[in-house]
């Protein structure tokens, strides 16, 4: 396992292109799902320094926190509300470049600009999602949709 994370890259796409496979080498040969979120987490946020960065786990009718990094977070958001509820519902990826202009934007944190959710699968079934907030307008763009959905898809693999 990688005991620290190396990126020489300037660039979204590059970095993203160093990351991945820093990513897929941790996650490789690790069954523990939160150990591996824990892990994905903290990766995504040094690397890009993002607001905040984690997971929510579907659990009856309710997202419930996961593992993240960053400051106190939301614990449980229901089924179709703000983004993360929205990307849940609807099972796609989200992009929000003005959460202020997201209808029913739930505000956990008064510092998040902009947000990215993703939702992910375990066995094939919608298991939860995983949510990135920046302190900036505009942060995220199709580059971070590509790279991070391909990067949440290492949660289901047996590597």
């Amino acid at each position: 396992m990688a005991e620290q994370i190396t990126i020489t890259a300037q660039s979204k796409e590059e970095r993203y292109k160093e990351l991945y496979p820093q990513v897929e080498s941790v996650l490789c040969g690790e069954t523990d799902l939160i150990a591996n979120m824990a892990n994905m987490t903290a990766m995504l946020k040094e690397v890009f320094d993002f607001l905040w960065v984690g997971f929510y786990l579907i659990k009856g009718n309710e997202l419930v926190l996961g593992p993240f990094q960053g400051p106190l977070a939301c614990t449980r958001i229901k089924y179709g509300r703000g983004v993360c509820g929205t990307a849940w519902q609807e099972e796609t990826t989200q992009i929000v470049p003005d959460v202020n202009l997201f209808p029913g934007h739930i505000a956990c944190s008064s510092s998040s600009k902009s947000e990215i959710v993703l939702p992910f699968h375990l066995n094939n079934i919608l298991a939860g999602v995983l949510d990135i907030d920046s302190d900036q307008l505009n942060t995220f763009d199709h580059t971070d949709k590509k790279w991070l959905e391909s990067m949440v898809k290492f949660l289901d693999k047996k590597l």
